[in-house]
């Protein structure tokens, strides 16, 4: 089943109301979740450009991890590939939320492409703290997820500096030239007990190592942890929206069986729910990765209401506010002020939601 992602069984022995009572089904709706403002940035420059250029307007890679947004951009011009090779010379492309390694823009300007870059400002903190630690001549130990985009271009901006650190259990195998030059950074999107358990884990192996200028893991990630944490501590089942090469979804649904949900499944959409998932089941957590548009949610909220959820009860740890500019060059070809942007950000409201 390509919706289910889940280590536990599903809820047996649920409490029933007593005889004669009609049980209370709830729906607890985490909040903070959906669109951060880096996701909200990326697809609103896909959005301008298409509006401003015309399509077609070529993406490396996904802009965002989400096949619902994707979809809504492919319908309305945008093409995506997987390298810049693919790109007719002098075409416009725009680099994805995750960002992109010095090699990969290098390829685009030989093929004089035009380029955006939608890269979150907060991946981009990233790329030049490991530019700095590298001309600083520290080892980088790089916490992440192999293969991930984002991996790729962090790792791309030293790489004969950075060492990949999958998780806790990879941490034997690394080895540095200097011990006690020694700095860790991490993948914005990745659990952070997870992260702070390898963190750990390194700093027994090597007891001089540096910590990061500030948390490199994106407040959008930790915010959305909290809130399903608090979810979980009541509800039996979690349902998390989002796609499976989300990384800040999948571990949503990790953190849910960690802190007291008894199944946690990801959807992409309300399509993928199964009848049996809710048999006993009287409340069930709701969220959704930070690349999820809020018509998803709502889809999935309709779904449970079919199934006689009541009305959601919101369970809210953080208010975001935070907004990106657009890119500069887009910025300028639409003659907007040094900080324009839409200010969509957050759950609440995309384009790509209404398409």
């Amino acid at each position: 089943m390509t919706a289910l992602e889940t280590n536990a069984a599903p809820a047996d022995g649920a409490a029933e109301a007593p005889e004669g009572r009609p049980r209370r089904k709830q729906v607890l709706l985490a909040a903070p979740r959906g669109y951060c403002a880096g996701v909200d940035r990326a697809v609103e420059t896909v959005e301008k450009a298409l509006e401003h250029y015309g399509a077609p307007v070529y993406v490396r890679k996904e802009i965002v991890h989400n096949k619902h947004v994707v979809e809504v951009l492919s319908r309305r011009g945008a093409v995506f590939v997987d390298e810049t090779d693919e790109v007719p010379e002098g075409s416009r492309l725009v680099f994805s939320a995750h960002g992109v390694s010095p090699a990969v823009r290098e390829a685009a300007a030989a093929r004089s492409l035009q380029t955006l870059d939608a890269t979150c400002p907060l991946v981009t903190k990233v790329h030049r703290e490991a530019v700095r630690f590298a001309r600083d001549g520290y080892s980088i130990l790089l916490v992440g997820h192999e293969g991930h985009e984002e991996v790729e271009g962090t790792a791309g901006e030293a790489p004969d500096h950075v060492t990949l650190v999958d998780g806790p259990d990879s941490v034997d195998a690394v080895e540095v030239p200097d011990p006690s030059k020694v700095v860790w950074l991490s993948q914005t999107t990745l659990s952070v007990d997870e992260t702070m358990d390898t963190v750990r884990r390194l700093r027994e192996k090597f007891p001089q190592l540096a910590d990061p200028p500030s948390d490199d893991i994106c407040y959008a990630t930790q915010n959305r942890q909290v809130a399903v944490k608090k979810v979980a501590a009541r509800a039996e089942l979690v349902i998390v929206v989002g796609s499976a090469n989300s990384s800040n979804s999948v571990r949503l649904v990790e953190v849910a069986l960690q802190n007291g949900a008894t199944s946690s499944y990801r959807v992409d959409s309300a399509a993928e729910l199964r009848d049996e998932w809710f048999d006993g089941v009287d409340v069930v957590g709701v969220t959704s990765g930070a690349s999820v548009p809020e018509i998803l949610v709502d889809d999935v909220l309709a779904s449970l209401a079919e199934r006689g959820y009541g009305e959601p009860e919101e369970v809210r740890t953080a208010t975001e506010d935070l907004v990106f500019s657009l890119p500069r060059e887009l910025r300028t070809n639409l003659g907007l002020t040094p900080t324009g942007g839409s200010g969509r950000g957050g759950a609440a409201s995309s384009s790509c939601s209404t398409s």
